[in-house]
């Protein structure tokens, strides 16, 4: 039985040992820096089809498999951020422990002798007795410091002073901002969300899709688009578009409010931007009750310029100016097809050059430059058809608003870790352990007057102040150095 808890300690005390090494730290560190880098180099969540055209078909599937294209998000960056917390966590407490016997000892032990060899003690002479200068050197040494000793002896008496014993845990307030930071930002990434959503005016939606994901996450809240504006510069570019949203909890509106570009909305720890907009609801295509059965044609001369327009039957031909040959109008397509691809109405013809083979010509309603692509003499466009389409009345105009939706839980961690990290640093480099002693001796005619002190850190400040001390109680005790 002793024998398995020998075992089980020795385990223990290695696995300490290993989250309290720098060692491990330096390894985490460096692994961050590199995945850093990383991350810098290969963009991050993008989309797959970006990613594939970059970098081809075997790294794209092993960029995919390291999580590499959001690394940030990935477990293997969490697994680091994890080690770097519990090693941050581990030297703090592994060191702490003999501060803490410093820190918070209930009766501090002062020593003169700490004090006798250090180089900025200063010494003088003063013609009065111990006890006659006694309450003017409590008074002058023990201003600015919040705990002062007095001990007497047979030759006279030593006064102690210190302050900002607590100032020791400076440096562990900034280990603990660190942790804070760290967990924060696992927090946000285990458990956050960032997706998007489109909202057309008037309309309500509850859930929005995961970015660079098939998935959707479900809110919390409704969220409605009220109204959508949007002003523009004289260049024609958009100036400002602003999105009234409201939002509704249980059926009930728990909130209405304008978000602009930089000026989000923020309701139960999910922060809503504004990101896009759109426009909606575009005129629909006219709608044709009859095929076409008359077309005026134009045709443009390459080499002259001269524009000739003929009116022709579906079926009828025609002998084009300047020697061009002959056209033929054959058909109507309601739904034409170039390529593989629709290209709606279109009319079919046939050209016969005045020396060459025949060739068919398609000419879509909606593409006025289309025969341009044939590179022929003669550019053959439809001006106008018989009968005319019914154009449906065109629909109102119709935004939709683009947001971006975002929850991070963990925000508040890492608020309160920024906050510790600016309170630690302003402990660290600003202020230290500071002890002062003065001890007086009587000697024939006076006292023999030493005045030191040590600080843990900054002690160039302690020594000007030392300085300054000792220079204060000649003045007024009217001692003579010597």
């Amino acid at each position: 039985m002793n024998q398995k808890e020998d075992v089980s300690a020795d385990l223990a005390q290695s696995i300490w040992q290993f989250f309290a090494s720098l060692r491990l730290t330096l390894i985490v560190l460096l692994s961050l820096a590199v995945t850093s880098v990383i991350g810098t180099l290969i963009p991050q969540n993008e989309s797959p089809a970006a990613y594939f055209r970059t970098y081809g078909e075997f790294l794209y599937r092993l960029f995919d498999v390291l999580d590499l294209f959001d690394m940030y998000h990935s477990w293997w960056f969490q697994v680091l951020l994890l080690l770097l917390t519990v090693n941050v966590l581990v030297c703090s407490v592994d060191r702490l422990s003999v501060i803490w016997r410093v820190i918070f000892v209930k009766q501090p032990n002062f020593s003169v002798d700490r004090f006798r060899q250090r180089k900025n003690r200063r010494e003088m002479f003063v013609e009065k007795a111990p006890e006659r200068i006694r309450k003017s050197i409590v008074r002058a040494a023990g201003s600015g410091f919040a705990r002062t000793k007095v001990e007497e002896n047979d030759q006279g008496f030593v006064m102690f002073a210190e302050r900002w014993r607590w100032s020791r845990l400076g440096v562990y307030i900034v280990h603990l901002s660190v942790i804070l930071l760290l967990v924060g930002g696992l927090i946000g990434s285990i458990f956050g969300f960032e997706g998007y959503v489109n909202i057309p005016e008037g309309e309500t939606v509850d859930e929005i899709r995961l970015r660079n994901s098939a998935g959707t996450v479900a809110l919390p809240f409704s969220i409605r688009c009220d109204d959508f504006s949007i002003s523009f510069y004289a260049s024609g570019q958009p100036k400002e578009y602003r999105s009234r949203l409201t939002l509704l909890q249980d059926g009930k509106e728990v909130l209405e409010q304008d978000i602009l570009v930089n000026h989000p909305l923020r309701y139960g720890g999910i922060n809503i931007f504004q990101s896009s907009y759109g426009e909606m609801g575009r005129p629909a295509p006219q709608i044709r009750k009859e095929p076409i059965r008359t077309a005026v044609l134009t045709f443009t001369s390459r080499q002259s310029g001269m524009v000739y327009e003929q009116r022709l039957d579906v079926g009828e031909g025609v002998d084009i100016p300047e020697g061009g040959g002959t056209f033929l109008l054959e058909a109507y397509e309601p739904s034409a097809v170039f390529r593989g691809q629709p290209i709606g109405e279109a009319l079919k013809g046939r050209l016969t050059p005045p020396d060459g083979e025949p060739a068919e010509v398609l000419l879509p309603l909606r593409f006025a430059n289309f025969d341009k692509m044939r590179k022929g003499s003669f550019i053959i466009a439809v001006a106008d058809v018989e009968p005319k389409a019914e154009a449906a009345a065109p629909p109102e105009k119709r935004f939709y608003t683009g947001l971006q939706i975002t929850n991070d839980p963990g925000v508040w961690v890492v608020y309160t870790g920024f906050v510790l990290i600016i309170l630690g640093c302003f402990v660290t480099f600003f202020m230290a352990h500071q002890q002062v002693c003065v001890e007086v001796t009587a000697v024939e005619g006076g006292s023999q007057v030493a005045v030191a002190g040590t600080a843990n850190r900054n002690r160039l400040s302690m020594d000007t102040r030392i300085e300054r001390l000792a220079e204060h109680l000649e003045k007024s005790l009217g001692g003579d150095k010597p």
